[in-house]
């Protein structure tokens, strides 16, 4: 699992980069000449990956990829790629390009529920209670949906385009063991995101995590998480990793409310030397904007805190991911629908955030301690935090301004000088650390 410890990731929502039609209205099987039939798009992805090297990604995360009928959590057949992006061999092909250049590949795994379209569900509707996969589902064929089946279903916390599975069923399970199996073994996937990890049963997690180890050694696996104790979804042979929604809320309300103390007293509470806190040597998958939540350059009140809030990103302990087109700062609002936040892009751009990111990509990648170090904090108010990270005896100092005004800092740094990767000019301790108005600093070389 180490590498994914030392994780950069670039996350993508293939259906919307890539322009694909919302409705899925292909039937391959069809002979008429008159049928509709889909342009592949997966090999524009191809493309990105030049970029996505100069922007120091070492991992990718998919989103959805298999059949589905709208937004890619609809699944229809979890065994092919969905026709409106490409085929299975297609996107074979781009993850072997992707390993070329040192990139893993993550895709996500949909098995809380399917679309109405998944084909045993199809079975169901029209056999009723004489369909063999009756059980695949949470049905009571006395009541009604909202769709007129003539029973009633459970949905997706009441989405019922969204069907429950009954991943108590073993013939549930196997299928889907069954297509994971198959992403491994033809398309050489190197980990798996799922989806609402925190409605999926323990044990069939347990099961798929065992099932996905057994094929590929250091697999990994990271869980949809929202709130409450993610530590329950990682021990006892569970996920490797969770989303850290707690601190993705408060990196972005720290820097608009300036208090700093929110952000901190997440990061002291997950990740600081105190016996009682929750996920000390736990890597936490760590963002500032999803496919699900507004871009962070439209949520941010003040421009100039979206370069510090990237460098807090890929300082702070865990595993930083970059949302497709925020590294050169597009913005979308979830309030204008969930296309504004997964828009279609057909060349990737650059510009100075683009060009901080990547250094902070490489800083990361050649500090042992920003990726496995342990969590200090040395200085806080409500616009400046000072922490630090350290393993054996390297250590890095992160020292972060978000006010308007210069500020200087008066705390131990076990330092007399040092070097700022950032800027690569010498820092002085002496009287104080020197904090330009809204900056950022990554100190080490510690003398």
């Amino acid at each position: 699992m180490n590498y994914f410890k030392s994780a950069r990731f670039y996350q993508i929502y293939p259906i919307g980069l890539l322009g694909a039609e919302w409705d899925n209205n292909f039937d391959l099987e069809s002979d008429s000449d008159s049928d509709p039939i889909p342009v592949s798009k997966l090999i524009k992805l191809h493309n990105w990956i030049p970029h996505l090297c100069r922007l120091g990604v070492n991992a990718i995360y998919l989103c959805p990829v298999f059949e589905y009928t709208h937004h890619g959590y609809d699944t229809k057949n979890y065994m092919k790629i969905d026709p409106r992006l490409g085929t299975n061999e297609e996107l074979a092909a781009f993850v072997i390009e992707c390993h070329k250049n040192g990139i893993k590949i993550v895709l996500d795994g949909v098995f809380n529920h399917v679309g109405r379209e998944f084909w045993a569900f199809q079975d169901v509707i029209l056999n009723r209670e004489k369909s063999a996969y009756s059980s695949w589902f949470y049905i009571n064929f006395s009541g009604n949906s909202g769709y007129n089946d003539g029973f009633w279903y459970e949905g997706w916390e009441g989405h019922y385009e969204l069907v429950k599975l009954n991943l108590n069923n073993p013939a549930v399970i196997r299928h889907l063991l069954d297509a994971v199996g198959v992403w491994i073994n033809d398309l050489s996937i190197d980990g798996l995101r799922l989806d609402v990890a925190y409605l999926l049963p323990k044990d069939f997690m347990r099961e798929l995590c065992n099932f996905c180890r057994n094929k590929k050694s250091d697999f990994w696996l990271v869980g949809e998480a929202l709130h409450g104790n993610y530590r329950s979804l990682m021990d006892d042979g569970l996920l490797d990793s969770v989303t850290n929604y707690e601190c993705y809320k408060g990196l972005h309300s720290s820097f608009n409310s300036t208090n700093m103390f929110e952000i901190a007293y997440s990061l002291n509470r997950q990740f600081g030397n105190e016996h009682w806190t929750l996920y000390k040597n736990k890597h936490l998958f760590n963002f500032v904007d999803n496919h699900d939540v507004t871009r962070i350059a439209t949520i941010l009140n003040e421009p100039r805190h979206l370069p510090l809030i990237y460098t807090l990103l890929f300082t702070m302990p865990g595993i930083p991911c970059v949302y497709y087109g925020s590294e050169w700062g597009i913005k979308g609002d979830k309030k204008d629908g969930d296309d504004s936040l997964r828009p279609q892009i057909d060349f990737p751009s650059w510009n100075e955030l683009s060009d901080l990111i990547s250094l902070l990509s490489r800083i990361r990648a050649g500090n042992r301690c920003l990726t496995l170090g342990d969590y200090k904090q040395l200085h806080l108010t409500n616009s400046q935090f000072i922490f630090e990270r350290a393993i054996d005896s390297e250590r890095v100092i992160v020292a972060i301004n978000i006010a308007p005004d210069e500020y200087v800092a008066h705390f131990n740094a076990n330092a007399g000088c040092g070097l700022d990767y950032l800027t690569e000019e010498e820092v002085d301790f002496g009287s104080g650390l020197r904090m330009k108005a809204y900056s950022t600093m990554i100190i080490g070389n510690l003398q």
